[in-house]
């Protein structure tokens, strides 16, 4: 009893919406991209007047979102480095840049466990400056939407929830 994927990526297409930049794969392309989000995130204090910054801080996150009905682990890995040779160009780190995350999803209606495996152990992250100017951590998670099940490598642990929310989401709207 499984979730129907082109339905399912309309509503993470949706949800992603709702604070991310939405950019739609245009063309036909060897990887199964669907969309990739982006989001950017600004926080400043002052004292008195703008012209007196206390601090700044940025938070950024590119999220790909790739489906297919199944992945292996070489299709796999390949959408995990297209994400990651994309995005990383577009980071501009600076002094007041904390972080900018790399999320790729992989949405399958099946799941094999050594890709699965593959993808829990995959991992990246880049410092910049010594972090004087943030890093860049790579989250990654497959989701099998057959199982409704996550699985995902250990900075992309929110995934989880996040997606058993979508799934409990996807149930209501089927009752």
């Amino acid at each position: 009893m499984g979730i129907e994927r082109e339905k399912f990526l309309d509503t993470v297409a949706d949800s992603f919406s709702a604070y991310y930049d939405l950019h739609m794969a245009e063309g036909e392309r060897e990887l199964p991209l669907v969309f990739r989000a982006d989001y950017y995130s600004r926080a400043e204090r002052y004292w008195l007047t703008k012209n007196i910054p206390i601090w700044g801080n940025e938070t950024n996150e590119f999220a790909y979102v790739f489906s297919a009905p199944a992945f292996d682990q070489n299709l796999a890995a390949r959408c995990i480095d297209y994400a990651l040779d994309e995005a990383l160009p577009m980071v501009k780190p600076h002094k007041e840049h904390q972080y900018t995350n790399v999320k790729v999803i992989l949405l399958a209606d099946t799941v094999a466990p050594d890709v699965a495996r593959y993808v829990k152990k995959r991992s990246f992250t880049k410092n910049y400056k010594f972090s004087f100017h943030g890093f860049s951590t790579l989250k990654s998670a497959i989701v099998d939407l057959g199982a409704q099940k996550t699985v995902t490598n250990s900075a992309g642990h929110e995934l989880v929830d996040y997606f058993s929310k979508l799934f409990a989401a996807e149930e209501r709207t089927k009752l």
